[in-house]
């Protein structure tokens, strides 16, 4: 969501704010603004929309002064424009602020009674108001935002400079996260280490309730008590290098043309190339084999992974399995078996809908294990165990390469725990693996298809709505096909397990509603499939098919358009026809000239509720 960053150096801060917020750009924003000190007093700029539009301001009318934070908003109170843009400041105070203040409608019914006038419609203001309201009663600015917080209720972080007082800022993280960047004469904060890494290489992280001081020289850090608190300084592994679109017009395109090289690196870090066995830390496969049940939770994309390893674990592991969207699941205070493991993925490891089921979870003595691609995350830091997908830095907000590197792992995952449990045979085992190692390059040889998958794309962009059909393990692709459209595109799309059409979404078919079917030859529901394509085009709808080449040419007759991929195998089949969905919706979205890598009203990483 928000992302934060603040700078006390001896320096100049205002140009490494702005590339500190271009490194927070990936969690999506709606408006941006620095506010520095300057000569004692509170300066600051805003723009709505980009970037650039900040950068434009600052340089038409420069900001000076070595102390300073800055905020890109992804709004949750009050519309994205500039006036409830970040910095919310006073002549007094400028803070920033990630997340949500749940009781900031009672604090601003309060403070409007004892005379304050508020500006904007955003909950981040009664904090300006609340920390002067105590300094106006006599007490220094960090016993008064010391005392604001206190009354503060909700998840967040924050971080505030004060007029006169150029020699330290205040900061505390409550649920979401704030990192704290080590550098010689100069101090960083940033909503996460990848913010922070051209900067440092020396980082702490914030722990619940944190509350910090941060000087040119020092950090003190204290605990929701007030008691004096030791975090370790980590030397973060994250790269500092920029992360630029390279020859590609969008991020998210270079991301889907990635997946081959990111899916191959995740595989070698799982797969032993001389024996091609594939290890999992024993821990993790104990937790794994020994569960009565395990229970899959994730938000968005990742929980369409779960969907898929559910599918995997019961059919090739013989494990049950319970799946749960993570924001639901922490409120049906649902009973866990004893000695049963949960398996939470997250791509930026800061989800907070996730990372509360993961409490419940621990609070109810199952193991943890999570699936992550974000290095030091707090889903990482408070898990038992944790899987790293190597899909490196995705920028895109619409996800795809940490998408197929979850499923990946995941993959990894079943078919260890499978051998371990002796679920399947040893031949059935090499055929699996062996898929599994090929699937780099039939992902690289599925991008093949981008230019026919462009050219079908000039018809579904034309549609208001559109449904996704899929069967068994390919259902879940289908959800996700539906979601990309709509993340990115606008368009209302929907995913149907295939079987269900004749269940109700057969009524919304017509020939203005593509229907886009994954169904390849070599499924042992490809069958089944046909049949519900035959339902569908006798009410008069269009078939995209994705399939094989002999799915495709059995199914001729029956689709308006279709691409043909190579034949691969139906375990393996999720990773890769995830592919071609995902172009699909990018092609369209360009088409209809959308903002690809940040869609309106999205963030890449939800650290609110």
């Amino acid at each position: 969501m928000c992302g934060i960053f603040g700078i006390i150096g001896e320096q100049e801060v205002a140009p490494l704010l702005l590339e500190g917020l271009k490194r927070l750009e990936y969690r999506g924003y709606d408006s941006a603004g620095i506010a520095c000190l300057s000569n004692g007093h509170i300066d600051r700029r805003r723009a709505q929309g980009k970037l650039h539009n900040l950068a434009a301001k600052l340089e038409a009318d420069p900001l000076k002064g070595t102390v300073g934070i800055g905020h890109t908003r992804w709004a949750t109170h009050g519309l994205p424009n500039e006036r409830n843009a970040h910095p919310h400041a006073n002549d007094k105070l400028a803070v920033v602020h990630n997340g949500i203040i749940e009781n900031y409608a009672a604090l601003k019914s309060e403070l409007e009674d004892q005379g304050a006038v508020f500006e904007t419609e955003t909950d981040t203001e009664v904090i300006v108001h609340l920390v002067t309201h105590y300094m106006n009663e006599g007490l220094k600015p960090v016993d008064a935002a010391n005392k604001a917080m206190d009354r503060l209720d909700g998840a967040y972080a924050l971080v505030i400079i004060f007029a006169g007082h150029h020699d330290f800022i205040v900061g505390c993280r409550h649920g979401t996260p704030l990192a704290i960047g080590y550098g010689e004469g100069e101090m960083f904060m940033a909503s996460d280490s990848y913010a922070l890494a051209p900067l440092t290489k020396r980082i702490c992280f914030l722990e619940d309730g944190d509350r910090v001081i941060v000087t040119r020289k020092d950090i003190k850090i204290y605990n929701k008590d007030g008691v004096a608190a030791n975090r370790n300084i980590r030397i973060t592994e994250q790269s500092g290098a920029s992360t630029g679109k390279g020859e590609y017009r969008h991020y998210m395109l270079k991301e889907i043309y990635e997946q081959p090289a990111v899916i191959g690196e995740t595989l070698n870090s799982y797969v032993n190339a001389g024996t091609g066995k594939i290890s999992i830390p024993e821990d993790v496969l104990d937790g794994i084999v020994n569960a009565p049940r395990l229970t899959l939770i994730a938000c968005g994309t990742a929980y369409y992974a779960c969907m898929v390893a559910k599918y995997w674990f019961e059919q090739i592991a013989r494990i049950p399995c319970e799946i749960d969207v993570a924001s639901e699941f922490r409120y049906r205070e649902a009973p866990m078996p004893e000695g049963g493991a949960a398996i939470f993925i997250s791509q930026s490891g800061e989800t907070l809908d996730t990372l509360e089921a993961l409490r419940y979870c621990r609070s109810q003595g199952q193991k943890i294990i999570s699936i992550i691609n974000t290095i030091e995350s707090t889903i990482e830091r408070e898990s038992d165990f944790v899987l790293h997908t190597l899909a490196g830095p995705e920028i895109g907000v619409a996800s795809t390469k940490a998408f197929t590197t979850q499923l990946t792992t995941l993959a990894c995952m079943i078919l260890a725990a499978a051998r371990s449990k002796g679920s399947i045979d040893k031949e059935k085992e090499h055929e699996m693996a062996d898929a599994l190692r090929h699937v780099p390059t039939i992902a690289a040889d599925m991008l093949r298809h981008d230019e026919a998958i462009h050219s079908i794309a000039k018809d579904v962009a034309d549609a208001r709505d559109v449904l996704y059909l899929g069967r068994g393990s390919l259902y879940p692709i289908a959800l996700e096909g539906a979601l990309k459209l709509k993340e990115i595109s606008y368009i209302h799309a929907e995913g149907y397990a295939s079987g269900e059409m004749k269940h109700g979404p057969i009524a919304l078919i017509d020939d203005n509603v593509p229907v886009v079917v994954i169904a390849p030859e070599n499924d042992p529901l490809f069958e089944k499939n046909a049949s519900n394509i035959a339902e569908t085009v006798a009410r008069g709808g269009k078939i995209f098919l994705i399939s094989d080449v002999k799915g495709a040419h059995l199914l001729k007759n029956q689709t308006t358009w279709s691409v043909s991929m190579g034949a691969v195998h139906h375990f393996v089949a999720p990773i890769l026809y995830s592919i071609p969905v995902q172009l699909l919706a990018y092609h369209v979205a360009v088409l209809k000239g959308t903002d690809v890598d940040q869609p309106r009203n999205l963030a890449k990483s939800v650290t609110v509720e």
